[in-house]
């Protein structure tokens, strides 16, 4: 939560729901009592507390009173559904009030690291950005979601030695991935004001002429021509490997060259088998399909080794999920960079934490049907 948030007791009382105030006022005049909380989830997520610690402990400080806050598992670790993640033991008149807000702040973090990891583990030579600060509602969720994809990613690069996520879009949150500012080249919007492709790339590297360029190619639906019309224009930074090309290209159309007959055709050439097992149809659409598929990073990468410019990396986005991140990764798709929004939770129904008190005052107690939540000692 925002520190506009927690450091007010106005603000935690118009921000959390009305029944936790009244209980609050009601144990405040009946008498209080020590409690502890078990706080857990209805599937698997990894678990990404950061952001809910911060938040009790500064509530805590500005109270002057210490709440025990126990995880049962370490930032990054693996959880199942109806494991508790954490028991919080202190007031309930200093907790009771702040269940919404340090809810707010674990379950879809813990979701969206999830995603992260399964992403960065499928495809673990590449390079991923994370670029959802647009999608979020809000500077609070955008942090919330880079915090995760940091989380997902270190998971991911301590299992399996993943590239994992090396940046995000924004500077507010580029200290989740140990760096100073966002990263990024530019919209479509430089593309139409520029007028070309070409011309856009020319304005970027007067502007910015020791940084790196990632140039969009679909603008005016010629990814392949315009992105080879780039690198002859820089060959230099493309001989140096300080060029790649961004594939953005909306599920309405093919990609240069392609059809569906020509998208089997290029996977053929590459993965023969591919397509000659069951797929579903989402699958199928991500492998020859319209928009950003397996065959049009082929294509790609095929025109531009062709042309000898082995060394143009090349960056693919829209729409790269959980699901779709597995699709390349079976077809051995030759992406160097995603760049995605995609790890943030499609069903926020299952980003929902729970929480209840299992102990009052050293008396165990938990509502029916809830007993798993005790601990194991209890």
């Amino acid at each position: 939560m925002p520190l506009s948030v927690v450091q007010s007791d106005a603000a935690i009382q118009r921000h959390t729901d009305h029944y936790f105030n009244r209980t609050k006022t009601v144990v405040q005049r009946f008498g209080d009592k020590q409690v502890t909380y078990a706080v857990f989830m209805r599937r698997p997520v990894l678990f990404t507390p950061r952001l809910m610690i911060d938040a009790l402990e500064t509530v805590a400080a500005r109270r002057g009173v210490q709440f025990e806050i126990e995880c049962r598992y370490k930032e990054g670790d693996w959880v199942g559904a109806g494991d508790p993640l954490v028991y919080i033991t202190g007031s309930l008149a200093e907790l009771v009030d702040l269940e919404t807000l340090y809810l707010q702040r674990l379950g879809p973090a813990c979701v969206a690291a999830y995603n992260a990891y399964s992403m960065c583990k499928d495809l673990p030579k590449v390079a991923f950005l994370a670029m959802d600060a647009r999608h979020c509602a809000g500077a609070e969720m955008a942090e919330m979601m880079a915090y995760a994809a940091s989380v997902g990613s270190n998971a991911a690069k301590a299992e399996v030695g993943a590239v994992g996520f090396v940046g995000n879009a924004t500077d507010a949150t580029a200290h989740y991935f140990g760096n100073a500012g966002g990263m990024g080249t530019m919209p479509h919007a430089l593309i139409g004001y520029a007028g070309s492709t070409v011309r856009a790339a020319e304005m970027f590297h007067e502007t910015f002429p020791d940084d790196p360029m990632t140039i969009l190619v679909d603008y005016f639906g010629q990814e392949i021509t315009d992105a080879l019309a780039v690198c002859r224009r820089f060959p230099d930074l493309a001989a140096a490997g300080s060029l790649s090309v961004r594939l953005d290209t909306h599920g309405g159309r093919f990609v240069e060259g392609l059809d569906p007959q020509a998208s089997y055709a290029v996977l053929e050439r590459h993965v023969p088998k591919s397509t000659r097992q069951y797929r579903s149809e989402p699958e199928l659409r991500w492998l020859v399909g319209t928009g950003v598929t397996a065959a049009a990073i082929y294509l790609m990468r095929e025109e531009l080794d062709q042309a000898g410019f082995e060394k143009v990396a090349i960056v693919a986005s829209s729409g790269f999920g959980p699901a779709k991140c597995k699709v390349m990764a079976s077809v051995n798709a030759p992406v160097d960079v995603i760049g995605t929004g995609s790890f943030l939770p499609e069903r926020w129904d299952e980003t929902y934490a729970t929480a209840d008190v299992i102990d009052y005052d050293g008396t165990k107690s938990v509502k029916v049907g809830r007993e798993f939540l005790l601990r194991p000692a209890d």
